[in-house]
């Protein structure tokens, strides 16, 4: 790939601690074949030095608009670019950004830029948590930026909350679908949507040490909420039992059992736009648990286990939205006669999209592929071929996105 042929991006960095966590993410972007233009602030150069960011990037990092002022870089900087990338993105740019104050090459270039543009912010709790910062995230998300929620943890000092830059890995996953949507993400059509997804699979205790559960690892569910994050959405993941990073920008809800995932859906359901069900619910349950392990006895076979339903949550939140407008989307994993039953799922469930498809031992669960069809309740079917987990979460956003015009 030539330089001409590379994606361009720029990478903002705002004076904040985290500045640091920004070389791996510059990292992360040139090594996949992209163009990185580094425009730190001045505040940022006291974290990080101008000449690491030229050396990792290998173009000048300039602040000021009057550097190379012949190549007007205020200007031709952002109209270059195919993205636009600010971490970390403090509330002193974030409300500079709002308000379209431009007093150095980085805002100037925020002005002039007709690509996407993301923001990672990273500050103190306090400081994230101010009506002022959630105005500000609120106008530029109106606008069609995606901000990324910050993660919660260790701050500076002997702080923790929220106000955490997420994992450079994350911030690139969510750079990079950004990108691969081209033009359509300048319009974020998720942008003040708050959507909820469930993922990955319930487990049900028999005693202290055993569980009735399932193979679902939760890569369907996190696939969709890193693209739901991508499309300028505020994201509640409700996680069953998945060992896999937290997606960057989505607030991670870790639950064990059916019961407990119901409780954590219905609440973040109440001012959801939407509500995706990909985890693996459990059915039934176990109807006595044991306080001590279930001891094996010679010569005598185990007791029957007793099972009893769980809430069936899909067909719950389908029958009572929690405002009017509310998409609900299903998944059904079937073993024979996937779309029959899918069909009847469907209309018994309530929802207004059923994902179906078809799982099996070495099919769907654990896997980084899927193919599945769109069920519609107006009748409508959507095949998604097989491919990459992310290819049908973007499927199923557009579908989603396309109800709520």
């Amino acid at each position: 790939m030539t330089m001409a042929d590379k994606p361009r991006v720029v990478l903002g960095v705002g004076g904040g601690i985290a500045a640091y966590k920004a070389c791996e993410l510059l990292r992360r972007l040139t090594e996949s074949g992209h163009d990185v233009r580094v425009v730190p602030t001045a505040s940022a150069l006291h974290f990080v030095g101008e000449a690491t960011w030229s050396a990792l990037s290998g173009h000048p990092a300039g602040t000021e608009v009057w550097e190379s002022v012949h190549e007007v870089p205020h200007v031709r900087i952002g109209q270059s670019a195919d993205l636009v990338v600010v971490a970390p993105a403090t509330a002193d740019l974030l409300a500079k950004a709002a308000h379209g104050l431009a007093d150095d090459l980085l805002t100037n270039t925020l002005l002039t830029a007709r690509c996407p543009v993301v923001f990672a912010p990273a500050m103190h709790t306090e400081m994230w948590e101010h009506p002022a910062t959630q105005e500000n995230v609120a106008t530029l998300r109106r606008r069609g930026c995606v901000v990324i929620e910050p993660a919660v943890g260790r701050l500076t000092g002997v702080d923790t909350g929220k106000g955490r830059l997420p994992d450079p890995q994350e911030i690139f996953e969510v750079s990079r679908r950004v990108l691969t949507r081209g033009p359509e993400a300048v319009r974020a059509d998720l942008a003040g949507r708050h959507v909820v997804i469930s993922a990955g699979g319930t487990r049900e205790p028999l005693d202290p040490v055993r569980y009735l559960g399932n193979r679902s690892t939760g890569k369907q569910g996190y696939a969709l909420a890193r693209a739901a994050v991508a499309r300028g959405a505020r994201v509640t993941l409700v996680s069953a039992n998945s060992e896999l990073p937290a997606p960057a920008g989505a607030d991670v809800v870790r639950v064990g059992t059916a019961v407990q995932l119901r409780e954590a859906v219905l609440k973040a359901a109440a001012d959801a736009d939407a509500v995706v069900m990909a985890a693996a619910v459990a059915d039934f349950r176990p109807a006595h648990y044991a306080p001590g392990k279930i001891k094996k006895r010679d010569g005598q076979e185990p007791e029957p286990v007793a099972l009893v339903r769980n809430p069936d949550v899909l067909a719950e939140i389908s029958a009572e939205r929690a405002r009017p407008g509310q998409i609900v989307v299903g998944f059904a994993a079937e073993t024979d006669d996937v779309l029959v039953n899918g069909r009847e799922k469907l209309a018994r469930k309530g929802c207004d999209l059923l994902v179906v498809n078809e799982v099996g031992e070495h099919k769907t669960f654990g896997a980084e592929e899927n193919e599945a069809v769109v069920l519609a309740s107006d009748g409508a079917e959507t095949p998604v071929p097989y491919g990459p987990k992310e290819v049908l979460a973007g499927r199923i956003w557009d579908l989603v996105a396309a109800r709520f015009e």
